[in-house]
C-alpha cells in the first residue's frame, strides 16, 4: 500500500470537529434527560391495570423498538412537517427523535425494574400512609431507578452512537462536520478515524462507568 497518511490536515480542522462534537454532546445529553424522565411515566402506563391505558403505550414501545432509528429520524424530519405542519429547527427535532427512541427502551429497563421491587415495600408505603403519588415517588421510582441503571447507561452511550444518523439531515454534529472535512481535504482515512477515536473516547469510559455500578450493584444484592 503506497498511501502516506498525513493528519496534519485534520489537526488544522480540530476546532471544527469540537464545534460538532459540541452539539452532538448537547444532543445526546437533553435526549437522555427526556428519555430517562418520559421511560420512567410510559413504565408506569405500560404496567397500568387498564388495558385501554396500557394498549397504546406498549404500540408505542413496539414501534420504536421494531423499527430502524434511522427511519424514525428520517420520518421526524421530513414527514412532521408535512403531516402536522409544524416546522421545527434540526437540533429540537433531532433531540425530541431520539428523545422518543430511547424513551421507549428505558421504559422497557425500568418495567423489569420496577416489577422487582418487593412487594413488602410499597405495602409499607400504604401502610405509612403514602399516597400513590408518594409512593411511586419514594418507594418506587428510587428502587426502579437504581435497579435498571447500568441498563440506562448503556442506552445512554447507544444514544451516543446513534446520534452520528441526524448527520443525514444536515444537523452539523461530529459525523456531519468530520464529512465535510473528509470531503473537502480529500482525506476520508484520517478523518473517519479521528471522529471514531472521539466517539471511542467518550463512550469507553463511560462504558466502564456502567459495569462498574452493574458490579456494585450485584455484590451488594449478594
Amino acid at each position: 500500500m503506497n498511501y502516506e497518511f498525513q493528519f496534519h490536515y485534520v489537526q488544522q480542522a480540530l476546532p471544527q470537529l469540537l464545534e460538532g462534537l459540541q452539539v452532538t454532546i448537547q444532543l445526546t445529553v437533553i435526549a437522555n434527560v427526556i428519555a430517562l424522565t418520559l421511560g420512567f411515566v410510559i413504565a408506569l402506563l405500560v404496567l397500568s391495570r387498564y388495558w385501554f391505558v396500557r394498549a397504546p403505550f406498549m404500540l408505542l414501545i413496539e414501534f420504536f423498538r421494531c423499527t430502524p432509528v434511522l427511519v424514525q429520524i428520517l420520518w421526524f424530519f421530513y414527514c412532521v412537517p408535512i403531516l402536522f405542519g409544524i416546522y421545527i429547527d434540526p437540533l429540537p427535532m433531532g433531540i425530541l427523535a431520539l428523545g422518543l427512541n430511547l424513551a421507549c427502551f428505558n421504559a422497557e429497563a425500568y418495567r423489569a425494574a420496577i416489577q422487582s421491587v418487593p412487594r413488602e415495600q410499597v405495602d409499607a408505603g400504604v401502610a405509612l400512609g403514602f399516597s400513590p403519588l408518594q409512593r411511586i415517588r419514594y418507594v418506587v421510582f428510587p428502587h426502579a431507578f437504581r435497579g435498571a441503571l447500568p441498563v440506562l447507561i448503556t442506552n445512554g452511550i447507544t444514544l451516543f452512537q446513534q446520534s452520528a444518523l441526524v448527520a443525514l439531515v444536515a444537523l452539523t454534529d461530529l459525523m456531519y462536520v468530520g464529512k465535510q472535512v473528509a470531503t473537502q481535504t480529500y482525506r476520508p482515512i484520517e478523518t473517519y478515524t479521528v471522529v471514531a477515536l472521539i466517539y471511542f473516547a467518550i463512550a469507553f469510559p463511560v462504558s466502564r462507568i456502567a459495569a462498574w455500578i452493574e458490579h456494585r450493584l450485584d455484590t451488594a444484592r449478594a
